[in-house]
């Protein structure tokens, strides 16, 4: 089986997303996916004829997202005719899937060069995806697996599981603190690229959403979020996010404890990375800068939705052959507090090996690229310290999560 080899990594600055607020909304996602795409083919002096597919996650792939934005962004970017694409969705797993589809691809022998990555505009999304339950309305469904909202699963597993409210803002302020620091450090320099509109005017160069001067004290004076989904009644169906709870957790009484402090931040974004065969960056002068070690994708109760990092680490981890202390630096993504923190207990893990740049807390989740996202962050961070071995997972809705190891070269 051949290698997979990460060639090159970048994304856009994660915008507020919000309507009128962010300094990305305004712009098209297709427009968004292909700077980053035309970005990678420019730096790198790409072939694009040579690309066999465009691999890009995207959670809603409604309206604007929708229509296979991994093709039309290509053809946006300039991509040659003859460069295929392809859009798939994992929830917030997307930006892995792709990356780890596009190594697939490669070490198998079927393709030499791949682009991968991810894209979500939550500006416009947000609002289509609140309105309804992860099951869609399949009452069968919901009969054997009654989903809650992912922000409600969070809090059932920091009440059931002991993490305080104070644990949490903690941990949040200190994603922050660390953002502050990488920002300032020009941690994310080489993979960032700014974003331009139609008509030239800079629209976004550096991360929009942290608030580094975030205190623990000050966190600790916002309200809990989610107490106000559970009452809130799914489209003609009778039914609220309580009544799912109560079916499926009758004598837990949940303490809310997350917030929009301690919670993964609504925002704009898009990433994506070059893969090659090591025969064809070989023979077109592609210096690699890491390789494809291991991938895994792991379930879990459908029910608690976050659960699955650990098992998907410890899954990756045996494929790669390696143990956790093998691994110098992780990623695992901060959609809650409770997600990382739950993940480092159970596999004993110092915070001072993951998210060392803070995570989605501090920068932002858009949805389908953060994993992409992830990787290159977590690449540019091994070569800043000079370490070798890193290993991105994180939550997906379903309860799936993907994984992947990767080695610097």
């Amino acid at each position: 089986m051949s290698e997979a080899w990460i060639i090159d990594a970048a994304r856009t600055p994660r915008g507020i997303g919000r309507i009128g607020k962010g300094s990305l909304c305004d712009i098209h996602p297709q427009h968004l996916l292909s700077t980053v795409l035309k970005s990678l083919a420019e730096r790198n002096d790409l072939n694009t004829a040579d690309i066999d597919d465009v691999i890009i996650g995207c959670c809603t792939q409604v309206e604007k997202q929708s229509s296979c934005i991994a093709r039309m962004a290509a053809i946006d970017a300039g991509y040659a005719r003859s460069a295929s694409g392809v859009t798939l969705d994992r929830f917030c797993g997307s930006g892995i899937t792709s990356v780890n589809m596009a190594a697939s691809s490669i070490m198998s022998g079927m393709e030499d060069l791949v682009v991968a990555g991810g894209v979500e505009m939550m500006s416009f999304t947000t609002g289509v995806t609140a309105q309804h339950p992860t099951d869609m309305y399949n009452l069968r469904l919901r009969a054997a697996h009654p989903m809650t909202n992912v922000g409600i699963a969070a809090d059932i597993i920091a009440t059931e599981e002991g993490f305080s409210r104070e644990a949490l803002d903690s941990f949040a302020a200190e994603s922050q603190r660390r953002a502050g620091v990488a920002i300032e450090s020009g941690a994310f320099a080489k993979s960032l690229i700014p974003v331009f509109r139609e008509d030239g005017s800079l629209a976004l160069d550096v991360e929009e959403y942290p608030r580094p001067q975030t205190t623990a004290e000050s966190l600790a004076q916002l309200n809990p979020v989610f107490a106000n989904f559970m009452d809130m009644e799914f489209f003609g169906s009778g039914e609220t996010y309580r009544d799912l709870v109560n079916r499926r957790w009758p004598r837990l009484e949940v303490d809310h404890r997350h917030h929009a402090g301690n919670s993964s931040g609504v925002v704009d974004g898009a990433g994506a990375l070059v893969l090659a065969s090591p025969e064809y960056a070989r023979a077109h002068g592609l210096k690699p800068r890491a390789k494809i070690r291991a991938m895994a994708n792991m379930g879990h109760i459908p029910e608690y939705i976050l659960n699955a990092p650990v098992d998907a680490t410890t899954k990756v981890l045996k494929k790669a052959g390696m143990n956790i202390d093998d691994i110098d630096l992780f990623e695992i993504n901060e959609a809650f507090a409770v997600v990382p923190m739950k993940w480092m207990r159970d596999l004993n893990v110092d915070h001072s090996k993951v998210n060392v740049n803070g995570g989605s807390i501090a920068l932002g989740h858009p949805i389908g690229a953060t994993g992409s996202m992830l990787i290159g962050t977590l690449l540019d961070e091994l070569e800043r310290a000079d370490k070798s071995t890193g290993l991105v997972t994180m939550c997906a809705a379903g309860a799936m999560a993907p994984a992947v190891v990767i080695e610097r070269m």
